[in-house]
This record gives structure tokens, sequence and C-alpha cells, in this order.
């Protein structure tokens, strides 16, 4: 079995940030991963995500533990393709700085250690995959959504905006940007 544990600072207080993760069916819009997630009642949940070669794993899951504003835990249910359990904790973080979300996943990977390196070569290994899971996360919660530059290979084909490459200014705006003195500050 694998465990990653990865935590990041966003700047929100916990109860957004839990009610927005606790359904479920918003989860895709910023885990990569991820195609689909359906509620199916009392706890339970269907996720269909992306493995490699072009190829969908399926699998149910329950929810295990729940406190609201606080923390969200689960585990998958057999039969499974998958078997994981994990949670998502939701925590003031230090100084007022907003709340920081920790998620902690614990993995078979398929193949055993062979298994999970090859997945790391190719960028699906789970802790790869919570991490930029969670930066996009912040990104959602703290801009409403996930922007990616021109260059970036996530945005590749998904409906995810993208930054708008620089322009030069126009003449209005660089004098506007031209200082008391008659500098131009850029």
């Amino acid at each position: 079995m694998q465990h990653v544990t990865k935590t990041v600072t966003i700047l929100s207080e916990p109860g957004p940030l839990y009610r927005f993760w606790h359904d479920f069916e918003n989860l895709p819009r910023f885990m990569y991963h991820l195609k689909e997630v359906e509620t199916l009642g009392d706890g339970r949940s269907h996720w269909v995500a992306k493995a490699p070669n072009n190829q969908n794993v399926e699998w149910d899951a329950e929810i295990t533990e729940d406190r609201p504003n606080e923390r969200i835990a689960w585990r998958t249910v057999e039969p499974s393709e998958v078997q994981h359990s994990g949670s998502v904790t939701f925590s003031r973080a230090p100084g007022r700085r907003g709340t920081e979300v920790t998620v902690e996943l614990v993995y078979e990977a398929k193949g055993g250690k062979v298994g999970a390196a090859i997945a790391k070569l190719f960028g699906e290994e789970p802790a790869q995959q919570v991490a930029d899971d969670l930066r996009r996360f912040k990104q959602v919660a703290e801009t409403g959504e996930v922007v990616l530059s021109d260059g970036s290979i996530e945005g590749i084909g998904k409906p995810i905006t993208k930054q708008e490459p620089s322009r030069p200014h126009e003449e209005e705006e660089e004098e506007a940007m031209v200082s008391h003195r008659g500098e131009v500050t850029k």
C-alpha cells in the first residue's frame, strides 16, 4: 500500500471549501484525471477517471466520515478496479491566513513498485496528481477558475480558461502609465 499526504493553504474560510468539495460532482472541475463523479445517495458515489493509454477506470466509493466544515473520509466499495481510501481535512491556517486543505490517500498501486515507478514516469503517480489537483483547487477557490498559460500541457483540449498572451499597450494605456515626473513606469 502507498500513502500520500499533501497540503495547500487557500485564502478562504473552511465552510465554503468543505461545501464545494463535498459536492463530489464539482471535483472534475479541478481534478485533471477525473472525467465524472455521480452522487448515488446514502453517502455513495460512482467515479470515472482517465487511465493511461486512453482507458477509463471506474469505481464506487462510500463516505466513512463526514464532519461538516472539517473533514470528509471515504473508501472504495468492492468490487473495484481501484483500491483506495482517503480523507480531506479543512482546518484554519495559522495567522488567519485562510484554510489548510490536507488530502491523505492510501492506495494499492497496480503492478506493485514497478507499476508505481512506471506510472510516475508518465505523470500518473497519485502523489503528483494530488499535488496538482490541490494547486488547481486553490485556483478555483480563490479565482473561480483554473488559469493555465498557453504553453501548459494540461490545457490541451480541456474546458479550462487559458491565460491570454501578453500584448503591446495601446497608446492611451502608455500615456496613462506616465508618472507625474513624465517617466513611463512599467
